[in-house]
């Protein structure tokens, strides 16, 4: 067998390859199994900041960088406080992530890590990944890179973006609830459109600050910096601050169908295979969730990719989305709703798509309006 060849090659060392890789790495089945990693980059920059909920003590525990038992949402007219009790938010620093991800992986002899672009995979007889330097061949390939097809093909479906920016601020003094994020702050907004303030304090003088967007169209950055600091002066009431980290991205938002580039012997993974919730841009437990489904088909023999979406929940998102996407100045009376009317515990069970057909209809019933009517029948 060439020394090119492996029995997996994933392409892409972020959240959903790191994550693939660990659960490889972690598992008895695959221990003779030789596995390539392919990225142009050596991950050692904080590129992003991820976010997410969940009970109790979880798999990343290692590199939480703060967690929190309750959050506060700001609409115009109410404040909701939230009690998140038995669930935490936690956040995740990216580099903390790839770093405690990469010090692990590389003392598997059986993994390689290769930094080189990929030009092209082709899947004819043999599964070849055509880099910039070389050619490898794999038993199967799982790919993080969006295929260019689904981005000629985005518009045909219902797609918003969210897309944001995040300072990172220290205050002189006490100036934070280290044990509550503002998951929603509504009080500030760019027009009509869907937007929000979004805090995390890490400690009580320093916490990241964000600017979001849930729209069509993205802005100049220099439109967040200025609501950033609106917000920082007139809500937070911060005169003096200093900036010691800042962060931007662009997560979309979309009902498109990227499993379709799924086949037997490649899947799409991370955004490129559609593990982004739909209606709210996370993915953290999302890929969690994907990567233990794929082990698990591979250790049954089926394609790894069988089964990796619940229909109903894609079918909720699609709904949402085209509220949003046709009322774009909704967006806070929907998420007001959703929280003011069910509880956390509720909502996080929906959003991680493990909620009973009862809490759906509750769910479904407190957004009862003209809007979503509308909506259902055109999804459907």
């Amino acid at each position: 067998m060439s020394k090119n060849h492996y029995d997996y090659i994933i392409i892409g060392n972020g959240l959903a390859g790191l994550q693939l890789a660990l659960a490889f790495n972690n598992d008895s089945h695959f221990t003779n199994k030789r596995i390539a990693l392919i990225d142009p980059s050596t991950k050692t920059s904080n590129d992003k900041t991820w976010s997410f909920w969940e009970q109790n003590t979880g798999l990343w525990e290692d590199v939480i960088h703060q967690k929190w038992s309750k959050a506060t949402i700001f609409a115009s007219n109410k404040t909701i406080d939230l009690k998140l009790n038995p669930y935490r938010y936690k956040t995740i620093r990216a580099i903390d992530f790839y770093s405690h991800a990469l010090a692990i992986l590389k003392q598997n002899k059986n993994i390689t890590f290769i930094t080189e672009t990929v030009n092209s995979v082709t899947d004819d007889n043999t599964i070849t990944v055509n880099t910039n330097k070389n050619s490898y061949t794999a038993n199967h390939v799982f790919d993080s890179r969006i295929a260019n097809d689904a981005i000629s093909r985005l518009d045909q479906y219902t797609t918003i973006t969210q897309h944001f920016k995040g300072w990172v601020i220290k205050t002189n003094e006490d100036a934070f609830d280290p044990d509550t994020i503002t998951m929603m702050d509504y009080r500030l907004k760019d027009g009509d459109q869907t937007t929000f303030n979004y805090v995390l304090p890490f400690t009580k003088r320093e916490a990241l600050v964000e600017f979001t967007y849930f729209t069509e169209h993205t802005v100049q950055e220099h439109v967040y910096d200025s609501y950033i600091k609106k917000y920082i002066k007139d809500f937070l009431k911060i005169e003096d601050y200093q900036i010691i980290e800042t962060e931007m991205g662009q997560i979309p938002m979309t009902n498109f169908p990227f499993e379709q580039s799924n086949t037997k012997n490649i899947t799409k993974i991370g955004t490129a295979g559609g593990w982004v919730k739909g209606s709210t841009g996370y993915s953290f437990k999302f890929t969690e969730k994907k990567v233990a489904t794929i082990i698990a088909n591979i250790k049954a023999n089926n394609t790894p990719s069988t089964d990796l979406f619940k229909a109903k929940y894609k079918f909720y998102d699609k709904i949402f989305l085209k509220v949003l996407k046709d009322e774009n100045h909704k967006g806070e009376w929907i998420f007001e709703k959703f929280y003011s009317k069910n509880s956390i515990q509720t909502m996080f069970r929906f959003l991680d798509e493990d909620s009973s057909f009862k809490e759906e209809l509750q769910i479904m019933t407190s957004l009862f309006s003209w809007s979503f009517i509308k909506a259902f029948f055109k999804t459907l």
